[in-house]
């Protein structure tokens, strides 16, 4: 890992990601997906719900990933070789930034690895370093879904990184409010209206501080996280999918058990607050049911 111990210097990263998005729109390497959006509230929480208004070009993508494996008799891999038109800048030796091609939310970074490592392998020092990175330039919501059953497409390793704000109204993030309810036992936090297995902790990012140094502080909470929900480091890999969610102020874990409820998927932002519906049919049905329901059936229960 290439990293020294002197104070992080900027390297424009969020410069680079509106250059690239502009010279990615314009020779149509990234393919934005159009969405509306509404605030649906459950248990004091404004929840932030998205509606693709069309998803024909990420289903058609698809379709050819799976005609294309079908023929060579391997999975594809967007990430080797990626995509150059959509990459944004190397973040070290193990890491490099690209632009989420389908995205939903402006400004959504994929942080790979540059050789393949399965995305259910554990978080390590180089992950945490390159995440962090991103975050002391670029205040957001970084996330990794371990494994598909909590919301991973794709087998090669990468965390995600989402600015702030999630919309153009509200918190910066929907369940903000609620983080600063949780109840603690010493630093291991819980959020009374979550009640499913998971598990919050306060953390402080230094965005003037070494890269090592906030690496360390992350995947040594990381540990502790993984430890409150029953993820034992001992094994290889996880026993169980989950998603993690991290700011520069808090990270939480939560374990999961499917990955969508009344054919709604969750990721680790519906746990944040910010969930994704394709059609009215499926807007409706989470109305009826509420979210909190639907991250409740996602999950595993405590």
């Amino acid at each position: 890992m290439n990293l020294d111990n002197k104070a992080v210097k900027s390297t424009n990263l969020w410069k680079k990601v509106i250059t690239q998005t502009k010279y990615a729109i314009n020779c149509g390497a990234l393919q934005s997906i159009p969405t509306s959006y509404e605030f649906i509230e459950d248990n004091n929480i404004q929840f932030l719900v998205r509606i693709l208004a069309n998803i024909s070009r990420k289903e058609e993508a698809k379709k050819k990933e799976t005609e294309q494996s079908k023929k060579t008799g391997e999975k594809v891999n967007p990430f080797l070789p990626y995509e150059e038109d959509l990459f944004v800048t190397n973040l070290s030796d193990t890491h490099l930034c690209l632009l989420n091609k389908y995205n939903v939310v402006d400004h959504h970074l994929l942080i790979i690895t540059r050789v393949f490592e399965e995305q259910e392998s554990w978080l390590n020092l180089n992950d945490f370093a390159a995440l962090g990175k991103c975050l002391s330039e670029i205040d957001g919501l970084g996330f990794y879904n371990s494994g598909s059953v909590a919301g991973a497409s794709q087998r090669h390793k990468h965390l995600q990184l989402v600015p702030f704000p999630l919309s153009p109204e509200g918190e910066r993030v929907p369940i903000e409010s609620i983080v600063k309810l949780a109840n603690f036992q010493g630093e291991i936090g819980l959020i009374p209206s979550f009640r499913f297995s998971h598990a919050l902790t306060k953390i402080k990012l230094n965005t003037e501080q070494n890269p090592l140094q906030n690496a360390l502080i992350m995947l040594e909470t990381y540990h502790k996280l993984l430890e409150a929900i029953n993820l034992p480091l001992s094994q290889d890999k996880p026993g169980g999918d989950y998603n993690l969610l991290i700011t520069r102020e808090w990270m939480m874990i939560v374990k999961r058990s499917q990955a969508s409820y009344e054919s709604i998927s969750v990721n680790s932002l519906g746990f944040a607050g910010a969930l994704l519906v394709k059609n009215q049919e499926q807007m409706k049905r989470l109305k009826e049911l509420g979210p909190l329901t639907i991250l409740a059936n996602v999950a595993h229960n405590s």
